[in-house]
């Protein structure tokens, strides 16, 4: 006899059982991670709400209303490079079930620096509109950026750094308008993403949740679900530590604190499970390395977590190898939503990242031409350290050496080790 697919009263029911049963025994392991949290606690987590200087509605081709905001640089801050040129707007573009909200400590950062940051939200997520089932396609999130570029960023230089989904959508960009790249962006920031050629870890725990939900109770369930969010919630209520804990689980690999996993799950939770559903497919059929060809000449840092369990770092390998002259990071600890984990880190990468396109574009290099640098960081003194790496990252790109050892004491874990491929 076939196996009935219960209905949502049986699935509520299943759902709290396995809630209550799940709690039980990742009770000691929700503990510990929330002790350890005090040892994550940045300056910079004080407020994880930033409002934009300005907000817009973008409409993308097929008519869907995108959410967009501006942050323009902060009052008193250098706008301009060393050759008197402004500085490059940098767009910022999230991944698969969050959503601009994830980019709110590097848009501060970005902005002291004195870059005007546009940050969007994609089709479904945040609060863009959902648009047609048919436009959840990493070729139309790349148009989606277009129309974003376009209406935001019509001219001057660009900076491009995509985490995730993000990234794939600016490489879906590339190949669709590869004039964006090759005229105009002087750096792309690859963050914790894949080019595509090895199988896809592509959701979070909301998402594979989403995902066995349509796969083992059927699409009926599935879309009930998606009609009744308060059922949702209210099953989720119940269980807020567990799924705190999951969450916290496939997004970070090192203890962050509450805010910030309360922050993910809402942006996680925040998706519709319809679109969830309509993006898998894509993730199944995407393939966007040849592309990167397009991106040779950009200055570009990859940037991802040793143990990201979503995009492992074999994908970031992949991009590394495509791109003369990137520059990877690899950070110890680290997960997949390593913008909310390192913040610090990233932060300080990606203005180098900027730092050195400027001076490519002063001294007309050809980032192509340059070493590539391997650099790996183990999360300790996080803020000395990654000044020290980045010193030595760009004596290295000088000289075409190797970075030296860092020499540290013997209780202490390496700090940094650097190969020049």
């Amino acid at each position: 006899m076939a196996r009935s697919r219960p209905n949502l009263l049986g699935l509520g029911v299943s759902l709290g059982a396995a809630g209550a049963a799940g709690a039980l025994g990742a009770a000691g392991l929700i503990a510990d991670r929330i002790r350890r949290r005090e040892d994550a606690q940045l300056p910079e987590y004080a407020s994880l709400v930033q409002p934009h200087d300005h907000e817009f509605s973008v409409l993308a081709d097929d008519g869907t209303v995108l959410f967009a905001g501006i942050d323009d640089p902060a009052s008193g801050s250098v706008t301009v490079d060393a050759d008197g040129r402004t500085k490059p707007t940098v767009v910022l573009s999230h991944g698969y079930c969050l959503s601009s909200e994830c980019w709110v400590l590097q848009r501060r950062a970005l902005a002291r620096a004195g870059y005007r940051v546009v940050t969007w939200d994609q089709r479904g997520h945040g609060r863009s509109g959902k648009g047609p089932k048919e436009g959840y396609q990493i070729d139309q999130a790349g148009r989606d950026l277009h129309a974003v570029i376009e209406s935001l960023a019509p001219e001057g230089d660009l900076a491009l750094v995509g985490h995730s989904m993000g990234g794939m959508t600016i490489m879906a960009l590339g190949e669709q308008f590869p004039e964006v790249i090759t005229e105009r962006t002087i750096a792309f920031g690859c963050i914790a993403t894949s080019p595509g050629g090895l199988p896809l870890a592509n959701s979070g725990f909301t998402a594979a949740a989403g995902k066995q939900l349509l796969e083992r109770l059927g699409p009926s369930v599935f879309t009930q679900l998606g009609k009744r969010p308060d059922l949702l919630a209210s099953l989720l209520k119940a269980n807020r530590d567990l799924e705190e804990f999951l969450v916290e689980r496939y997004s970070f690999a090192s203890p962050v604190p509450r805010s910030v996993v309360r922050l993910t799950t809402k942006m996680l939770l925040g998706t519709d499970l319809g679109v969830m559903a309509d993006f898998v497919p894509t993730f199944d059929t995407y393939d966007k390395e040849p592309v990167l060809a397009t991106f040779h000449h950009v200055e570009t840092l990859v940037f991802n977590g040793t143990k990201d369990v979503l995009t492992p770092p074999q994908h970031s390998d992949r991009i590394v190898a495509a791109i003369p002259g990137a520059e990877h990071v690899l950070i110890e600890d680290g997960g997949h939503v390593i913008m909310l984990e390192y913040p610090d880190l990233l932060n300080e990468h990606l203005l180098a990242l900027l730092a050195r396109a400027a001076e490519d574009r002063i001294r007309h290099l050809d980032p192509a031409a340059k070493p590539q640098v391997t650099l790996h960081v183990t999360p300790v003194a996080k803020a000395r350290r990654v000044r020290q790496g980045l010193r030595e990252s760009a004596r290295a790109r000088r000289t075409g050496t190797s970075a030296p050892p860092v020499a540290v004491p013997a209780t202490a874990p390496p700090r940094a080790a650097r190969a020049r491929r």
